[in-house]
């Protein structure tokens, strides 16, 4: 499995009472989202963030990552795809329990927010663990292989999905293909649509996601 880089925010590394772990999207870096956990922390004092970097270098866009690839954007296979992200998913569960070691918090204490591509990493993963997170909060994504979920689904931690009506990415639609296919293998989901906006994340979606962490998480 392949070790992933990094960034941190939050308290020192011991004072934490939980984790939020942020999956970027395709094409950029930790970074991207890191940022968001400066609003975040205002209200989560003792909540440590990380965001690491997708193990890939990503064919469209050589100064980002992914994943894995996309075949109707980069021209990859999908088989090649598909193994792509068996091995993303080993390396991000590895991260996860490293994530947790090192914060010295435990599933309940830790969730994910995904943008994009991140979001189909998080749902896929954390439905996927042997103990639910919890939460996972996704804007902008997709549920992948929902026909496969019913029968491989481990773990049922709460989720939260945000997408713009206005999205040029990844299809509005997908939000309620994911809700159902979400729903259909027994999973709390909820959903919420930032009006006008197109791929990314709005004021009002982060507002949601602070909540639905606050709620979630210890002495959120």
């Amino acid at each position: 499995m392949r070790n992933l880089e990094f960034g941190r925010k939050g308290p020192g590394r011991g004072p934490a009472t939980s984790l939020v772990i942020f999956l970027h999207g395709y094409g950029a870096d930790g970074a991207d989202l890191l940022g968001l956990a400066d609003p975040l922390a205002a209200h989560l004092p003792h909540t440590a963030f990380v965001a690491p970097d997708a193990p890939e270098p990503c064919v469209g866009a050589p100064f980002g990552h992914q994943w894995f690839p996309i075949p109707w954007l980069d021209g990859s296979s999908e088989t090649l795809a598909a193994a792509s992200l068996a091995l993303s998913t080993a390396d991000l569960n590895q991260f996860i329990d490293a994530a947790m070691a090192a914060e010295g918090v435990g599933p309940q204490a830790t969730a994910l927010i995904g943008f994009s591509q991140g979001t189909m990493m998080a749902l896929h993963v954390a439905l996927r663990r042997p103990v639910p997170l919890a939460g996972v909060v996704g804007f902008s994504g997709r549920l992948l292989r929902p026909e496969a979920l019913p029968r491989e689904i481990t773990a049922r931690p709460p989720v939260l999905l945000i997408h713009g009506d206005a999205d040029p990415v990844v299809p509005y639609g997908d939000l309620a293909k994911a809700a159902a296919g979400l729903k259909a293998a027994g999973v709390s989901v909820v959903t919420h649509t930032s009006r006008g906006v197109g791929h990314g994340i709005a004021p009002d979606g982060l507002s949601l996601a602070l909540q639905f962490l606050q709620e979630r998480l210890p002495n959120g």
